[in-house]
């Protein structure tokens, strides 16, 4: 037996983020004392009480709080099922890639050049995202492919390719104690404020910011420093300074889609960029026993993979 439809938890939700039924009425765009029944049913199928009512106030009710919570992600789940159905059934569909500005470590250009000569290439919409949230577009199904860096990104209920692998280097102002050092360790760094990124539990305890330019600004006044993927922060502000972190874990580019996508136009994209971004050989060095094998993912001077 199902508990719950679809458009009954879409009214509880609504009620539980106006807390107020006459705007949730009028946002579901239903009569406010059908949407009063609507909610009283919910409330005996499950046995619990969701909201605490007065003429003045509407609250919830730890159980409301927890069908909030979840009933949140089941209706995006359903969107992004909905979704999923119709661009699988549309095979003029157009492939919708999301990336930082500036993320991709001047790799796009050369993947979608690749991705262009596959046989059954589709048109790629470029989409932008912030700065933690690229990853969501994939779960929800605004996009069908990503450039995110791990792991920095979360990628969990994803699968992704590793494109390419970087150091990282700690962003100072150009006054600050480690300016002039030649490179720096995680010690040297252990008592510095570092930046809360929006959306990215524990990502540091200084303020809070959405993109670089908010965190440039914020390094250029001193109140925090950053440690971020070396090709994300050129070419350098010329008020910072950026200074090699020679025992941070490294950064690694990935290109990543959903777990449930297995569709062809998915596959042939993720097949062109880990293509793209393999580092070409040089002819004239020819195959010693330094060369590196065809298949290994692009580096950055100085960096091994992980």
């Amino acid at each position: 037996m199902v508990d719950l439809e679809t458009r009954e938890l879409d009214y509880f939700v609504a009620v539980a983020e106006e807390l107020h039924f006459g705007r949730a009425a009028a946002r579901l765009a239903i009569a406010q004392p059908a949407l009063s029944k609507a909610i009283q049913r919910v409330e005996t199928r499950l046995g619990v009480q969701l909201l605490v009512r007065s003429s003045r106030h509407v609250s919830l009710t730890p159980a409301g709080e927890a069908l909030l919570h979840h009933g949140r992600h089941a209706l995006n789940a359903v969107s992004a099922a909905a979704r999923s159905a119709r661009r699988a059934g549309d095979v003029q569909a157009q492939l919708r890639l999301v990336i930082k500005p500036g993320g991709d470590a001047n790799l796009l250009s050369g993947i979608l050049a690749a991705y262009a000569g596959q046989p059954d290439a589709r048109r790629v919409d470029i989409l932008f995202g912030g700065a933690t949230d690229r990853a969501d577009y994939l779960r929800d199904g605004r996009a069908d492919v990503a450039l995110l860096y791990a792991p920095f990104d979360d990628l969990t209920g994803l699968e992704s390719e590793t494109l390419f692998v970087e150091g990282r280097v700690a962003i100072l102002p150009r006054d600050h104690r480690l300016a002039a050092r030649t490179e720096l360790r995680m010690a040297d760094l252990e008592h510095e404020t570092l930046p809360r990124w929006k959306g990215v539990p524990g990502s540091g305890t200084g303020p809070e910011i959405v993109d670089v330019a908010q965190m440039t600004q914020l390094i250029m006044l001193g109140r925090t420093i950053a440690i971020l993927p070396r090709s994300s922060v050129e070419p350098v502000h010329p008020g910072l300074v950026h200074k090699p972190v020679v025992d941070a874990e490294p950064s690694r580019l990935v290109v990543a889609w959903s777990q449930l996508d297995h569709r062809p136009l998915v596959a042939s994209f993720v097949e062109a960029a880990v293509a793209a971004s393999r580092p070409q050989p040089d002819p004239a060095a020819g195959q010693g026993p330094g060369a590196a094998p065809g298949g290994d993912v692009r580096q950055s001077p100085g960096r091994s993979p992980v």
